[in-house]
């Protein structure tokens, strides 16, 4: 029997309004389990708190009740809800990688550089990075003639594919996807989908 490489068990996320004292649910009593080389999905309506749980695993969001059970390389069980800070950024700058709905990336960074940073960090050279970095923008269908200018200037769909593109090309062992297909064409759907 394979064993996941996360388990969340009765995940729980609210948020306080303390000027008005109301409590917002959001996610209430997630279970999940997931498995290496898989491709699991979250689905439900809009405003069912699928980006929470995203948020909960990646740790931006502290979970209000549950854990979450991360196998690291190693074999070493952890629990998200409970690790500290210093664990956190060791994995996510080794292990869990995360792609939201919006690219965030310094303004006048080249395209190929943004989709390259996550492999310099990890020590690749930068002409290594640039190289994987272009294949996968190739992979995306992100035309060449936008290799060399900022993302900032793109379109939603073209912004989405260079964000995809720096989520993939790093390969942690955890990737998680907000909304990863939302603003492509189904054909580059499809190519997300695949890879």
């Amino acid at each position: 029997m394979k064993t996941p490489i996360l388990k969340i068990e009765g995940f729980g996320k609210h948020f306080t309004l303390h000027e008005q004292n109301k409590r917002i649910p959001s996610s209430h009593n997630v279970n999940l389990e997931v498995y290496a080389g898989e491709l699991t999905a979250l689905i439900g309506p809009t405003g069912a708190g699928k980006s929470s749980v995203l948020k909960g695993i990646y740790r931006t969001y502290l979970p209000s009740a549950g854990k979450i059970l991360y196998r690291d390389k190693n074999g070493v069980e952890v629990d998200l809800a409970q690790a500290d800070e210093y664990r956190m950024l060791q994995l996510r700058h080794e292990e869990i990688g995360f792609v939201t709905q919006f690219l965030f990336c310094l303004p006048r960074q080249s395209t190929l550089d943004v989709v390259a940073h996550p492999l310099v960090v990890r020590g690749m050279s930068r002409e290594a990075a640039r190289t994987k970095a272009a294949e996968m923008l190739t992979a995306l269908n992100l035309p060449e003639r936008l290799w060399s200018i900022s993302p900032a200037t793109f379109s939603g769909g073209e912004k989405q594919r260079v964000n995809l593109a720096r989520g993939l090309v790093a390969r942690p062992r955890l990737l998680l996807l907000d909304e990863p297909t939302a603003s492509l064409d189904p054909v580059t759907a499809e190519r997300v989908i695949a890879l």
